[in-house]
């Protein structure tokens, strides 16, 4: 399989890449780790006429805890980079233990954050821990820029936020509060595939119960699936069986995952479910 024709430029700044972009005479895509891309045009999927590479742009390989206390994690920045960083593991590990899930060594050390953000597969690990951590996206444009919340950034399968003529130049985490109890588990038939179900979860303890719960699941629905039920089921309540079934019985009430040649919808269904209970033991034995 080989792509169609098409022309390459790697500008050294972002108003150079944005202008590239701009041009309304060219259908342009950006390339940072080219993961996703690069598998599409070789099978025609996408037939641009332009790629704009952005992994020269100084500005676009920032990773660093600013003095906000977030972290900024600029487009260009390789997924390996990002769980080997000190400063993640230790203030961020969902997003460490999210990415050490993705694919291979090989995909991760080419792979960018953003990259997988924007792509949005709605199976793949990143963007169901985007929404669970409350991650936000700058996104530029040649008039201007505006940041977009994980809420609002994941549209449906393959769509975001982003329009053609732009690009995500960070994405930028908060701080956890401390005590924060944290796991990421996913389901899949071998290591490397896209998970059949995922699950990203976070959990506070007030005493022996739940003071706070966030629970997102991928590969369940068109776009990383946050079930408010079921972290209302625990909110309160103290941790352990019977809340926990509580909270798998309201996942498994509103979900409504798709079928597919991996797995039926009531496989995920039930999967979603086990998932739940295992992957909320793990983050309760992390709260403080």
């Amino acid at each position: 399989m080989k792509p169609g024709p098409f022309d390459y430029i790697a500008p050294t700044t972002l108003p150079e890449a944005l202008r590239l972009l701009s041009d309304p005479e060219r259908d342009s895509k950006v390339l940072a780790g080219g993961q996703s891309l690069i598998p599409m045009l070789n099978m025609r999927l996408a037939r641009p006429e332009l790629l704009v590479d952005i992994t020269r742009v100084a500005e676009l390989n920032r990773l660093g805890v600013d003095t906000d206390g977030a972290v900024h994690i600029g487009a260009a920045v390789r997924q390996s980079a990002v769980a080997a960083d000190p400063a993640v593991r230790a203030g961020w590990p969902l997003l460490a233990a999210a990415v050490e899930q993705i694919g291979h060594p090989q995909i991760r050390n080419r792979g960018t954050v953003c990259g997988s953000l924007v792509h949005h597969d709605p199976a793949a690990e990143l963007p169901a821990a985007a929404l669970a951590l409350d991650a936000r996206f700058t996104v530029a444009r040649m008039d201007g820029w505006r940041s977009v919340e994980a809420g609002d950034f994941f549209l449906s399968t393959f769509a975001t936020a982003v329009e053609p003529e732009e690009i995500v130049t960070e994405t930028v985490i908060p701080p956890l509060p401390a005590g924060t109890g944290w796991a990421f588990r996913e389901l899949a038939q071998r290591r490397g595939d896209f998970a059949a179900a995922g699950l990203a979860v976070l959990l506070r303890a007030d005493g022996a119960a739940v003071d706070s719960a966030r629970i997102v699941y991928c590969g369940v629905g068109s776009t990383p699936v946050r079930v408010p039920e079921a972290e209302q089921a625990l909110l309160g309540q103290e941790f352990g069986d019977a809340a926990m079934a509580d909270a798998a019985r309201a996942a498994s009430a509103v979900l409504d995952p798709p079928g597919d040649l991996h797995a039926s919808a009531q496989w995920r269904r039930e999967a979603a479910e086990v998932l739940l209970v295992r992957t909320l033991t793990e983050a309760w034995e992390r709260t403080a």
